[in-house]
């Protein structure tokens, strides 16, 4: 059995205002005055009241822009070597800044073994975990791997690993770091996919650092994993590549699916620990959108309160896709009102949900 020790996050020096960002978007999405105030309606009824990025721009009036154009029709738009030139400068120092807030004062960085790194939003050979190993001057021995493009579950995948390594290493101890700059890949044509993912996502990183249980650290116990695909929502979520950067499918359809199957789920996975939804007193639930927390909250059929944290990191910082369910986490083990038992779950592409359960 494994525990997580520590979590620390960061997110970059920008931050915009959800209304501010509206302001960006009407001149790219919106033509006329009625596709505005469908916009405004839109970013009033989200649940973000602000989000990170690395770039200026979405906040800043059009002859300061840095990043894009200052054209009406954002030609020439950058092309995906430009924005992985952004990634490649800006995603290690958010990471080092991450696994700062996580080792602290605490953790020795010399005894960490094993180095795990997350991303969906950018990639390079050398990569981010290189990276990393050469700012934080990390033993050159280190064990490395990277999970590239699972989306917003990737950082569950993760810890899966993680837990793996400390059932077979007794001395590992792992750091898990996931990095997302997810607002490199705004799109600039006006379709629904791109305005939603316009709408909910942002920039973010986040560090666990996970060791087998014997370690003298007291720490959150990690019981079990479960993993399940929704086939009927293959189409609905996807993540692929193009020359402008990457393109988002998120289906309106989402939260509809997970309505409908996530109690099931729910049920097979707690299923493993013979427990039943009754035994948990907590939830750490990925935000992936409002729609998607309230259909979980109907779907189980919670009480008031039970998403409370979920929906607060929705709203200060949006969807940090891998990032944001180490986010919820982080604030749920920094409240420590009574904590049980917890599962956790989170969606990506596929239609993938994986989850887990733990206890103090």
């Amino acid at each position: 059995m494994s525990k997580i020790i520590s979590i620390g996050t960061a997110v970059p020096a920008y931050c915009h205002q959800q209304m501010e960002i509206l302001q960006f978007m009407q001149l790219v999405y919106a033509p006329t005055e009625t596709d505005k105030r469908k916009l405004r309606f839109l970013y009033q009824q989200c649940g973000i009241r602000q989000r990170y990025s690395v770039i200026a721009d979405y906040s800043r009036p059009i002859d300061e822009w840095k990043f894009y154009p200052q054209t009406e029709n954002l030609d020439p738009f950058p092309t995906l070597e430009q924005r992985m030139v952004v990634y490649n400068k800006q995603a290690p120092p958010l990471s080092i800044d991450a696994i700062r807030n996580c080792l602290g004062h605490t953790h020795d960085q010399k005894k960490i073994t094993h180095l795990i790194t997350v991303s969906c939003t950018g990639m390079s050979a050398p990569g981010l975990d290189l990276q990393i190993l050469e700012l934080m001057d990390l033993k050159k021995s280190i064990f490395r791997t990277s999970i590239n493009f699972m989306g917003c579950y990737a950082a569950i995948h993760a810890l899966k690993i993680a837990d793996a390594i400390c059932k077979a290493d007794f001395g590992a101890q792992v750091l898990i770091v996931c990095t997302e700059l997810c607002t490199l890949h705004f799109q600039k044509e006006p379709t629904l996919d791109n305005i939603t993912s316009s709408l909910l996502f942002g920039d973010g990183s986040a560090a666990v650092l996970v060791s087998s249980s014997d370690n003298e650290h007291e720490g959150l116990h990690i019981d079990n994993f479960y993993s399940e695909v929704i086939p009927k929502g293959k189409r609905d979520m996807a993540w692929e590549l193009s020359s402008n950067g990457f393109l988002m499918t998120l289906s309106g359809y989402i939260p509809d699916l997970i309505e409908e199957d996530f109690e099931e789920i729910v049920i097979r996975a707690l299923e493993k620990d013979r427990l039943s939804s009754q035994n948990i007193s907590h939830w750490c639930i990925h935000p992936g959108g409002k729609k998607v927390l309230e259909a979980i909250h109907k779907s189980l059929g919670l009480i008031n309160g039970q998403l409370s944290v979920s929906n607060k990191i929705l709203a200060e910082f949006g969807n940090l896709s891998s990032a944001t369910i180490l986010f919820v986490l982080k604030e749920m083990l920094h409240e420590k009102k009574d904590i049980k038992r917890m599962f956790g779950a989170a969606f990506g592409p596929g239609l993938t949900v994986e989850t887990f359960t733990a206890h103090y």
